[in-house]
């Protein structure tokens, strides 16, 4: 369980926390704001353009990330509304693309920080180390985020945007969730969890390497 950390690795605990509350909110707010500029109200109209975590979350989502390490969050919107043939997935894209900007965010300004200040952290005070420890994984969990919203199965962003390009998806996933929603439930979580043991290596790797670019090392 996720509450171990807090005993065990309390830097990893509060790091990811802070991480994935902050970054469902503002993946949250960018399908908002994308939606809004294709002429759909309806993140307004429902209180949602908000950076509140309980707003975004609830408090069903917050008890089981501290508990169990497992978040979501929720935008309402309207496709009727939107302007553009693409317009869904536009808004649906909208969220991975804001979790790889605040992993460029958060892994350019560590990069940069180790080049400027080569001081190793044996050398830093302990605040320093707890922030460059909060920005690495922010910028991993974020890119861990962005590929695994992409993964084309209901409920995540992925399927919204093959679906927006693809009717033969379309019908082919309201068939099986007509046919047996809880044979996709199944399927979904078993892809999940084989999608999230091997995307995590790959967002790490990613993360390395770019940051290996920007400070130099």
């Amino acid at each position: 369980m996720f509450i171990q950390q807090l005993q065990t690795n309390p830097s990893f605990f509060f790091a990811m926390s802070i991480t994935i509350v902050v970054s469902i909110c503002l993946h949250e707010l960018a399908h908002g704001f994308v939606a809004i500029w294709l002429g759909d109200r309806t993140p307004i109209e429902s209180g949602h353009m908000t950076l509140s975590p309980f707003v975004h979350m609830g408090i069903a989502s917050l008890i089981c990330l501290f508990l169990a390490g497992i978040a979501w969050g929720a935008m309402p919107v309207d496709p009727h509304r939107q302007r553009g043939k693409y317009a869904q997935a536009l808004v649906a894209a909208a969220g991975p693309v804001m979790n790889v900007l605040l992993s460029l965010i958060a892994l350019t300004s560590l990069g940069l920080w180790m080049r400027f200040d080569s001081r190793r952290s044996g050398e830093l005070t302990q605040p320093l180390v707890n922030l460059r420890y909060l920005l690495w994984v922010f910028g991993w969990a974020n890119l861990l985020l962005a590929l695994f919203n992409l993964i084309p199965l209901p409920p995540l962003d992925g399927s919204r945007i093959l679906g927006n390009f693809s009717s033969q998806y379309n019908r082919v996933m309201s068939g099986l969730m007509a046919y047996s929603p809880l044979a996709i439930l199944q399927i979904s979580v078993l892809v999940f969890s084989i999608a999230g043991s091997t995307i995590s290596p790959i967002a790490g790797r990613l993360a390395e390497k770019y940051l290996e670019l920007v400070s130099g090392f």
